[in-house]
């Protein structure tokens, strides 16, 4: 651990154990003992000559990279002078996807504080849990979003102040109001390269949040690692995606990215196909992040005239890439989509496919500076060919805070995700399925994301996700919930149908026994289908 501008030292206080941390590797990256995450990604850009390139693209308007500095600097003057915000206090921010958002995490950020983004759809009781976890004093909340976080100040003994903030661009709430009259120029707070920057929240089986501990440098490094190596962002790139900011696959992806290396970004509050489509024709996004069931929609919208030529690369995370998805998209478009699988607790992808060398259900090699293996429950290599538990190490690792649960996901200094993978004798690595989602039928392992991909290949089949459900004889049965395209009937003989696709693509043991035709799959924000859902049986 390096030098520390944190006054307040909850975060520095509240890392797991050394002996509990996984190994570390920074050969590759290599910054300075203080760096300050938010300067680098606005102030430093003005210096280098970015100040005229648009920044951020969002309700409506651009802002350049120089508005950008000027704006996130009023905020933080704001934020000391008139909040008493010190470096290492903890600030929440609730909002959707818009520049203000984007704005308060920057200026937050540059004036010391530890920021937890969280979720439009986060309700008090959820929200509550997290502020009492991290112990924050101030948050700052988009004044359309002001419903559910207020309750948590009378019932939170951390929680002393809510300010609000103009999401639409109008600057007209407190916050915005008090900023305007800031100076431009700020000091920022001379954080250390190890000091924490954000927690990024995620909620274990149990439903109690983890909060991942993130430093001012593994801000960094996701883009100069993956951003850099595998996308290889230009300042004429453009980006559009679906994931929030309040996720880290977000905010690296819509934020981190693009100003990292002098692009734009495009923020969309609501960010169904539709709207993305939209974004994509009229600003020519370049590089777009989305879930493949979203990519489905987007290629139905092509056979209709959309337009999505100007995308270069089309990032696919969140939800396995099925090998049809790919391939329909290769054939539309000539490009091959990304896979990549990232963790909150890794920060951001650590495995993915290339431009360059891509296959259909296939995520790639580790990312520049990471490297992964295959293992048993006792952490011993299993061989080529064979599932296992997915283990990683690299740059970035898992640090939860204050959390026994680190011990589950760290063993002997590897990072263990909770999937299931498969390495082939090339050394490319595919996804099998959440080590919680593997089926075990009649003693055969079965991959529910192999038997989707069946499915998903066959022209009734619109969406679908396959489950364990018990079984008397078998211990679990294979189950498919389906959404059938436009013009096919949900009957007996459509099941028939299916059940043989499968048997004819797969070995027999691996068709679903169960069928279910339903109107939508539940899913998160970002896409992801929530198959604990139906597991449950509350779709």
């Amino acid at each position: 651990m390096g030098p520390t501008a944190h006054i307040d030292t909850f975060a520095r206080d509240n890392l797991p154990p050394i002996e509990q941390w996984p190994e570390i590797n920074h050969d590759m990256f290599d910054y300075p003992e203080y760096i300050n995450a938010a300067v680098e990604l606005t102030d430093r850009m003005v210096e280098r000559g970015y100040g005229d390139h648009t920044a951020l693209i969002g309700n409506g308007r651009r802002r350049t990279y120089k508005e950008l500095s000027d704006w996130t600097n009023r905020l933080a003057h704001a934020l000391v002078e008139d909040y008493g915000i010190q470096p290492g206090n903890r600030v929440l921010i609730r909002s959707a996807n818009n520049p203000a958002m984007v704005a308060c995490w920057l200026a937050a950020t540059k004036a010391g504080a530890v920021v937890v983004n969280t979720m439009p759809m986060l309700r008090t009781g959820e929200l509550a849990k997290i502020i009492d976890k991290a112990e924050i004093g101030l948050a700052l909340c988009d004044t359309r979003l002001l419903e559910d976080l207020e309750p948590c100040l009378e019932g939170s003994r951390f929680l002393k102040k809510v300010v609000g903030f103009d999401g639409t661009a109008n600057f007209d709430a407190e916050l915005d109001r008090i900023a305007l009259n800031k100076p431009v120029r700020f000091d920022a707070v001379r954080t250390g390269r190890d000091d924490v920057a954000l927690l990024g929240f995620t909620s274990g089986t149990t439903g109690e949040p983890k909060a991942t501990m993130h430093f001012h440098r593994d801000l960094l490094i996701i883009a100069d690692g993956y951003a850099r190596e595998v996308l290889g962002v230009t300042p004429e790139d453009i980006f559009v995606g679906s994931p929030p900011l309040a996720f880290t696959f977000g905010l690296g992806g819509l934020a981190i990215f693009p100003l990292r290396f002098g692009a734009a970004a495009t923020l969309l509050e609501k960010a169904a196909p539709p709207d993305m489509i939209h974004i994509i024709e009229t600003y020519k996004a370049t590089i777009c992040f989305t879930a493949p069931t979203a990519y489905r929609v987007m290629m139905k919208a092509m056979e209709e005239g959309a337009d999505l030529s100007s995308l270069r690369a089309a990032v696919s995370a969140g939800e396995t890439l099925p090998a049809p998805v790919y391939e329909e998209w290769l054939e539309k478009t000539g490009k091959p989509m990304l896979d990549g699988i990232g963790a909150t607790e890794m920060l951001h992808i650590f495995i993915s496919n290339r431009f360059g060398d891509s296959r259909p259900a296939c995520t790639g090699k580790p990312v520049r500076g990471y490297e992964a293996r295959i293992v048993n429950d006792r952490m011993e290599d299993v061989p080529d060919g064979e599932v296992g538990r997915l283990a990683v190490r690299g740059p970035t690792g898992c640090r939860y805070l204050a959390d026994g649960r680190q011990r589950n996901y760290v063993r002997d200094g590897w990072n263990l995700t909770g999937d299931s993978f498969i390495r082939d004798a090339d050394g490319y690595y595919h996804f099998a399925a959440r080590s919680d989602d593997m089926i075990v039928s009649s003693g055969y392992n079965i991959a529910g994301p192999e038997v989707e991909a069946a499915l998903l290949a066959h022209e009734a089949v619109a969406e679908c996700a396959v489950i364990g459900v018990p079984d008397e004889e078998r211990g679990q049965i294979v189950e498919a919930h389906i959404v059938l395209n436009a013009g096919h009937d949900g009957d007996a003989a459509q099941i028939k149908v299916l059940q043989d696709h499968v048997k004819a693509s797969l070995a027999p043991f691996k068709y679903p026994r169960s069928v279910r035709f339903v109107g939508e799959l539940p899913k998160t924000q970002t896409g992801k289908i929530q198959r604990f859902r139906l597991r449950e049986g509350q779709a």
